[in-house]
């Protein structure tokens, strides 16, 4: 009876002792740490009707168009990125190109969580456009035109070389966030 009762309280210890290590939960995804270098600009050296600051880590290539106007990229191979970007002179036809590139904008409604807009004007260098941020998992989380209502028309979109997740490409979305509107606040007709 002695060894039943010596057994069954060494069970016991046993089973207090193991059974008090915290419980365990399952953990979320981790993100591999993105490291940017500082943001650089410099002047786009081509003949464009147009001229801005890009950034010291992009390189323009233009794309072959079978279509009306000009496309050219602005490539981020340290983000994996593009700005998407199109050229078109105005022939009469102002309205008929804004309504494109917000009807454009607005086709990533499904996907996007809110579409807040901002207005940008430089009347000293006659250029006038809307910057779109598009939140949530969006192909495009940055779109925009300018133009000076009379000659010419530009405009951007972004796109990240990935499947888009808000979550984990967000120090790339904040660069080149950073890098569009320092495009915006330097862009000039020629």
């Amino acid at each position: 009876m002695r060894k039943n009762i010596a057994f069954i309280l060494l069970f016991l210890l046993c089973i207090v002792l193991c059974g008090c290590r915290k419980a365990s939960f399952p953990r979320p995804y981790g993100y591999c740490r993105i490291v940017l270098p500082e943001a650089e600009y410099i002047p786009l050296q081509q003949k464009e009707p147009y001229s801005f600051e890009m950034s010291k880590y992009a390189q323009w290539r233009p794309v072959t168009n079978e279509g009306n106007g000009e496309w050219k990229n602005l490539h981020y191979d340290v983000l994996n990125a593009d700005i998407h970007c199109s050229y078109m002179p105005i022939h009469g036809n102002l309205r008929e190109l804004t309504d494109d590139a917000v009807q454009f904008v607005y086709k990533h409604v499904s996907q996007a969580s809110s579409i807040p807009e901002r207005e940008f004007v430089n009347p000293d260098a006659k250029v006038y456009g809307v910057f779109f941020t598009l939140e949530g998992n969006t192909a495009s989380p940055y779109q925009f035109f300018l133009t000076d209502s009379t000659k010419h028309f530009f405009r951007g979109a972004a796109y990240c070389n990935c499947r888009p997740n808000a979550d984990s490409l967000r120090p790339v979305l904040d660069y080149l966030e950073q890098d569009i509107i320092h495009l915006i606040e330097t862009f000039e007709w020629k």
